[in-house]
């Protein structure tokens, strides 16, 4: 999406959520205290890492517990207020400081991790060619039920392909989803983005 009507976009995300966001807060640390935000290290465009931010939706030092990284169905380091947090997808809305901050975009592929970017093919990595995005074609294509192979294949689908029409059908489409949520999915996600799984294979070069 053009980077200007981004900015334009995010802020105004961010005006109209900021009610949603205090109550958020209050609600995250009413609900076993701790930080309101988890911050976590992110490759984004041309592989050059951020910090990506979002609500905290698991206990403090989830990741040090139980599975590690990855997230059960029913795992019981996420919280109370936390559950109804991801079951609305509403723990990603603080990532619009990140498109604000020109890191992130609200269409394009999710960020990842660095393990996962070192184990990319140079076909794969055409996928850090545009800027990160809150949603994308993979997110409205089936999220983390596709396998991970897939999903890479759809980003740089989406990055060949890209254009406003294209985005705004991304958009509509996500509006979509969340006001039909999917709660497996949202119970596997980690708190720090996808499910997070290592690749099985690689895509064609």
């Amino acid at each position: 999406m053009n980077r200007a009507l981004d900015v334009v976009g995010a802020s105004l995300g961010l005006v109209l959520a900021s009610p949603f966001l205090a109550a958020a807060a209050v609600a995250i640390k009413l609900d076993g205290g701790g930080p309101v935000l988890y911050r976590q290290r992110r490759v984004g465009k041309d592989g050059r890492e951020f910090e990506l931010v979002k609500l905290r939706t698991m206990v403090v030092g989830a990741e040090r517990e139980g599975a590690g990284w990855a997230v059960d169905e029913g795992d019981p380091r996420i919280t109370r207020v936390g559950a109804v947090l991801r079951r609305l997808s509403l723990d990603e809305v603080p990532q619009l400081w990140n498109v604000v901050r020109g890191e992130m975009s609200l269409i394009g592929p999710r960020p990842t991790l660095a393990y996962q970017v070192e184990q990319y093919t140079p076909h794969q990595r055409r996928r850090l060619a545009v800027r990160p995005g809150i949603t994308g074609w993979a997110q409205v294509q089936g999220r983390a039920s596709l396998p991970w192979e897939e999903r890479i294949e759809l980003d740089v689908w989406y990055v060949d392909h890209r254009s406003l029409a294209l985005d705004l059908r991304i958009l509509l489409k996500t509006l979509a989803v969340i006001s039909k949520p999917d709660v497996v999915y949202n119970e596997q996600r980690a708190d720090w983005g996808e499910k997070l799984e290592r690749p099985r294979g690689h895509a064609r070069d």
